[in-house]
């Protein structure tokens, strides 16, 4: 477990503040079992929105 004192507390806060604000990724990136099933349902509920779009 990592250590919870006031000293670490604030060197968070600090490297935090120094962060370079990124945008948020748009889906996750990865190659671990995890991230390939959230991918996968991730593309079943997209494929299915535009199928639900599309008039067939």
């Amino acid at each position: 477990m990592t250590a919870r004192t006031a000293r670490k507390v604030e060197i968070q806060k600090k490297k935090a503040r120094r962060a370079i604000p990124r945008p948020k990724l748009s889906r996750p990136q990865g190659n671990t079992s995890a991230v390939r099933k959230l991918l996968k349902r991730m593309a079943g509920k997209a494929r299915s929105a535009k199928a639900a779009a599309t008039p067939a």
